[in-house]
C-alpha cells in the first residue's frame, strides 16, 4: 500500500455565524490514489466550527501552498516513451491531446510542478505504467 503525502496550510476566512475571523486549515492529501481537500475551522468568538473533507483545492488556497511549501517537481527516466508518459499525463485529468503534449515537454525538461501530492500522484501513474518517475523538492 502506498504511503499517504499530504501539505497543509492554515489561513483566515469570515466566520458564517457572526463574522468574526476563523483560523482555519486546509490539508491536500494523496491517499488511496487520489487527491482530496479537506478543511476545518473554528471561531475564536462564537466557538462555531466547521469540518469539510474532500472537494477540490481551490486555486487561491492552491497558490498560496506552493508559495508556503515551494513547488514540487516531477522528475523522470528521459529515456521513457513519451506515448507511455503521456498516457499518464492524461489519465484522470481531462486533458485534450494538445495540452498533454505541451505539458509533455514541461515533464521531460524537469520543469513540470505543482504541490507535493499532485506531483506524487504523477509520479505514481507513471510507475505503475513502468515509467522511473519522482517527485521531488527542489
Amino acid at each position: 500500500m502506498d504511503q499517504t503525502v499530504f501539505e497543509s496550510i492554515r489561513y483566515s476566512a469570515g466566520c458564517q455565524d457572526c463574522g468574526a475571523e476563523l483560523d482555519c486549515w486546509g490539508v491536500q492529501a494523496l491517499t488511496n490514489g487520489s487527491l482530496r481537500w479537506d478543511t476545518e475551522s473554528s471561531c475564536p468568538a462564537c466557538g462555531s466550527a466547521v469540518a469539510a473533507c474532500g472537494g477540490d483545492l481551490p486555486a487561491e488556497l492552491r497558490a498560496r501552498m506552493l508559495f508556503e511549501h515551494g513547488p514540487a517537481r516531477l522528475q523522470v527516466d528521459p529515456s521513457a516513451r513519451n506515448a507511455v508518459v503521456m498516457r499518464a499525463l492524461r489519465s484522470g485529468h481531462g486533458l485534450s491531446l494538445g495540452e498533454v503534449k505541451s505539458l509533455l515537454g514541461e515533464v521531460l525538461a524537469g520543469t513540470h510542478s505543482g504541490t507535493m501530492p499532485e506531483m506524487e500522484l504523477l509520479a505514481r501513474k507513471m510507475r505503475a505504467l513502468g515509467v522511473d518517475a519522482v517527485a521531488t523538492r527542489p
